[in-house]
């Protein structure tokens, strides 16, 4: 194979970062949707979500050590259930790539808008997703070196934004926190308020399902070690930052910076200067994110289409080994959504929420199916039953209260607006996994409606061509005295323009005594015309006897031709008849 078409395979680093920017990016919001459903408990909500995610470690290590493909849920489905069930997986996973994408680029362009008020957000947007897909295009290794730049940024940025507000609070106390910790619990008991901050948590753990989908893009034993990293970077920095902003920020003031809470730390710790870095780095970041959605539904699409769920078209390669014609679909339905919703992508995060913890929830349930129907399958690890049924017990709870969680006035539900996108995209899934059915259904419509008018129309067109060839059945005759061919060929024109008819005879009249020595000439000139006009039968006859009205009437009634169809050429005034004389013998040159 020769270095240009050799396939890359990453290392830890790299496919870390590729994944890890989803889901470290998510350290920006989920700190303040944790404070605003939990209050003073959103830390705890965190730490307990880092538990479901180290629970999740060995469901995702052993579907995807038994079954090394890309593809995620919808690989674990299709091995274990049906096209159908798996595509469902598919759909909610794409889904959840789409909203990754359009909500991270929107809102990297809303940081840079903050910092360069002049920016016009959507077409900075569309700017930023036609960016990464040309970095997508160039291949899986330029890719990752991207990603491994924003990576580390963001993590060196979270460092020392955790180590500038350690700083702050040794020269400031902790009153702020106490404060916090003494106001009323949210929700009425602390039960309550855990589980509101744990479904809001929940999405802090999205992006963790990406390296699934890009592990043959991995070196051997690459995948459980993203899986680990992914769990460390959540573990540590979401709970840390969460409890950092209650040690520093109000309660009551975390919802006036819910969008730009990290910022806002970073000013009251370390100044301007920091805010301004932290805004960089979430531009970074969820830019970051932009680029792992579009190598994860690369990996899912490319496997969907192999599976012949998607038209074939789509596995072209470029020579850098990159399916562009995916990367391109991506960026197109990606664009689309951000001009439908006007840029307003707030609405979107109800397609996100859902359909991420979905895909959670599934891949929970194929790990189930994989230990039941496929026991003897090889894999490196195994999850035990009461983690898998704790994992999924746990994705329904947020899954749950994500649903039941009530819109602020003006918004929709996260139902609502999740199924707007959700059963139009599973329309079209389940129509290419139905197509031979649906082609033969068509089929047999067209032929139930069409076939009888067809029969019709054959039949009716047979009719025709029959009352055609009667009519030009009829035969025509014409009595030369040895005209030279350009009378002849008169003669045919006249006929072709006028007469319904293929065929005629041209008939030379001589006396029993005569000698005629026209003969040749006339055969000579026949054969001529017949060439000139085939679509005209012509029949030469020399007949002996003596040309006149009973010769005509004779020969009308042995051929069945009416007089009034036999022609000659004008008589001169030797001729011995009058033309009335003849039948109705017609002149016509």
């Amino acid at each position: 194979m020769s270095e240009k078409n050799k396939v890359v395979k990453l290392g830890q680093l790299p496919a870390t970062a590729i994944c890890g920017n989803d889901i470290s990016s998510s350290v920006l919001y989920v700190s303040a949707l944790s404070i605003i459903s939990a209050g003073q408990y959103a830390w705890v909500a965190l730490l307990i979500v880092a538990g479901v995610l180290h629970l999740f470690r060995k469901i995702y290590g052993e579907v995807v050590g038994a079954l090394p493909l890309n593809g995620g849920a919808y690989n674990a489905l299709l091995n274990t259930t049906s096209k159908h069930i798996a595509s469902l997986a598919a759909t909610l996973t794409l889904l959840s790539y789409m909203a990754t994408a359009v909500i991270s680029a929107s809102e990297a362009m809303h940081y840079l808008h903050g910092i360069v008020h002049a920016l016009p957000v959507v077409p900075a947007t569309i700017l930023l997703l036609a960016l990464f897909l040309g970095i997508t295009i160039m291949g899986i290794g330029e890719s990752s070196i991207v990603a491994q730049i924003i990576f580390i940024f963001h993590l060196c940025s979270l460092t020392l934004l955790a180590g500038a507000i350690c700083q702050y609070l040794f020269n400031n106390g902790l009153q702020i926190f106490y404060d916090n910790n003494h106001l009323p619990v949210m929700h009425g008991s602390l039960k309550m308020a855990i589980f509101w901050g744990f479904s809001a948590a929940m999405l802090g753990i999205s992006g963790f399902e990406s390296s699934a989908n890009f592990v043959e893009e991995q070196r051997d034993g690459v995948f459980p070690k993203t899986l680990r990293n992914m769990w460390v970077v959540v573990s540590i920095f979401n709970p840390l930052m969460a409890f950092l902003a209650l040690a520093i920020v109000p309660i009551p003031e975390v919802n006036v910076h819910a969008t730009n809470l990290l910022s806002h730390m970073g000013r009251i710790s370390g100044g301007d200067w920091l805010a301004f870095l932290i805004s960089i780095d979430a531009v970074v970041v969820l830019s970051g994110a932009v680029l792992t959605s579009y190598v994860g539904v690369t990996g899912l699409l490319e496997r969907m289409t192999l599976d012949r769920i998607l038209p074939g078209f789509f596995l072209k390669k470029n020579r850098r080994g990159c399916s562009y014609r995916i990367s391109l679909l991506f960026f197109m339905l990606s664009v689309s959504i951000l001009l439908i919703t006007r840029g307003a992508v707030e609405e979107l995060a109800g397609v996100y929420t859902i359909s991420f913890l979905l895909v959670m929830g599934l891949f929970g349930i194929g790990n189930i199916l994989l230990k039941v129907k496929r026991e003897k399958l090889p894999r490196p690890e195994r999850a035990p039953w009461l983690s898998v049924l704790l994992a999924i017990s746990a994705v329904i709870c947020a899954l749950w209260g994500n649903i039941i969680k009530e819109p602020l006035p003006g918004e929709t539900s996260n139902l609502f607006i999740f199924a707007e996108y959700f059963i139009p995209t599973i329309i079209f899934v389940a129509i290419m996994l139905n197509r031979i059915a649906l082609l033969d259904m068509l089929l047999q419509f067209i032929e139930y409606l069409f076939v009888p008018i067809l029969k019709l129309v054959t039949r009716t067109n047979e009719w025709i061509r029959e009352i055609i060839d009667r009519i030009q059945a009829q035969e025509f005759v014409f009595f030369t005295r040895g005209d030279n061919v350009a009378n002849l060929n008169k003669v045919l024109l006249y006929i072709k323009g006028n007469e319904h008819t293929q065929k005629i005879k041209i008939v030379n009249v001589v006396r029993d005594d005569e000698e005629n020595d026209l003969t040749k000439q006339l055969d000579r000139d026949i054969e001529f015309l017949d060439r000139e006009y085939p679509e005209i039968e012509i029949e030469f006859l020399q007949l002996k006897g003596k040309f006149g009205p009973e010769m005509i009437q004779e020969l009308s009634k042995k051929w069945k031709i009416p007089v009034n169809f036999m022609f000659i050429g004008s008589p001169g005034d030797r001729f011995p008849y009058r033309v009335e004389e003849l039948g109705g013998v017609r002149l016509i040159i």
